[in-house]
């Protein structure tokens, strides 16, 4: 059974929740406008420092919400390159947030920003059979106050600044649709982190109903796609949720998020040696591409303790690209920033929580 936190995150609260609040307290509405600056803007730590409330609205805030960010329970990478977080829940367990540094290639284009790849559950219950997320199962969905904090608690340990997000870590974040909304809403605001929303992106493994959705959210974030496979035959093998939504479902799907959303939506695409590196596959996925005006970022497998799969040849990878550019498709190859530091999600949660069982397994009862 998982613990519930003694107290409400004030990282999940966005304005209107306490403006709520405050009507339930009978304190007037401004209140909240001045909550979300201390919490959002000035990082206080303490309900005590937020100087222009009473002290009884302080002793009350105190007593129903925390401002802690996240225990940070290891680094992986140098302040100057990619960087993995692990980060410690209030109920012990483990997520992955990785910071990719302005001016490395990321998400197809070399950005002068810092971008943040942010979980959205602990593990994963959709088993793509190359990723490391899923190897321990699901547990269960972070909160709106979890995911955000993984954006302060990381400005807060590297003194930077985020301004690239993209929902790409642990977790399938359109099987935790409510809470992602809610978080994106207080990541994008002007009273919350001010990220805009063109800089947010949602990657998503193909879950079809879930997509247009999430089309349906008044902002103009991002939509990319874990494809890994042109043909269902090839992306069932890898993908078990193509058996629910096959591609033609799926692209059903995202045809209707392009005419609400009129932007590019990405491929991600990571080669696998003889699985789906074969250029036929990616003659098939450039008329994919074509299909829907999309762009695709190709990344060599990043190699995962258990797994049997292996990246392709570099000559294999460049030859996979000259196809899909040779038939008009924007495409880019994102040779991984990070391989060298186990950056594939999960792999790190997975060697703390075997170090944490094989610990317990040796003291004495």
């Amino acid at each position: 059974m998982n613990k519930k936190p003694d107290k409400q995150s004030a990282h999940g609260f966005s304005l209107e929740d306490w403006e709520n609040w405050m009507q339930d307290c009978g304190q007037p509405k401004f209140r909240a406008k001045q909550i979300t600056d201390w919490v959002f803007q000035k990082r206080v730590k303490s309900f005590a420092d937020m100087t222009n409330l009473g002290a009884g609205l302080r002793e009350k805030l105190e007593a129903e919400f925390s401002l802690e960010t996240l225990d940070c329970s290891r680094i992986q990478g140098s302040a100057d390159t990619t960087q993995k977080f692990l980060f410690r829940l209030h109920d012990g367990r483990l997520v992955e947030t990785v910071m990719i540094p302005a001016n490395q290639n990321f998400a197809g284009s070399r950005s002068p920003r810092i971008t943040l790849c942010v979980s959205s559950q602990v593990g994963c219950a959709y088993d793509c059979k190359f990723c490391a997320s899923g190897l321990a199962g699901f547990t269960r969905n972070l909160s709106a106050g979890e995911i955000v904090s993984q954006v302060i608690s990381a400005e807060q340990e590297t003194g930077k600044k985020v301004q690239n997000l993209v929902f790409m870590g642990m977790g399938e974040p359109l099987a935790n649709l409510t809470n992602l909304t809610k978080a994106i809403e207080i990541l994008n605001a002007d009273w919350g982190l001010n990220i805009g929303a063109r800089h947010i992106t949602v990657s998503t493994s193909g879950l079809a109903p879930q997509i247009e959705k999430l089309a349906q959210v008044p902002l103009q974030i991002r939509l990319a796609l874990s494809l890994h496979g042109a043909s269902d035959e090839v992306r069932e093998r890898i993908m078990p949720v193509n058996k629910k939504y096959p591609i033609s479902r799926l692209f059903e799907a995202l045809e209707k998020w392009r005419d609400v959303k009129k932007q590019k939506i990405t491929f991600e695409y990571i080669l696998i040696e003889e699985v789906n590196d074969d250029l036929t596959e990616a003659k098939l996925l450039a008329s994919r591409a074509k299909q829907l005006h999309a762009k695709v970022n190709l990344i060599p497998y990043n190699t995962v303790e258990g797994l049997p799969w292996k990246r392709p040849s570099v000559e294999q990878q460049d030859a996979f690209l000259g196809v899909l550019k040779s038939r008009g498709v924007p495409a880019t190859l994102r040779r991984e920033k990070g391989h060298d530091i186990e950056a594939a999600c999960g792999q790190l949660r997975l060697q703390e929580e075997e170090k944490l069982q094989e610990v317990a397994a040796n003291s004495p009862s």
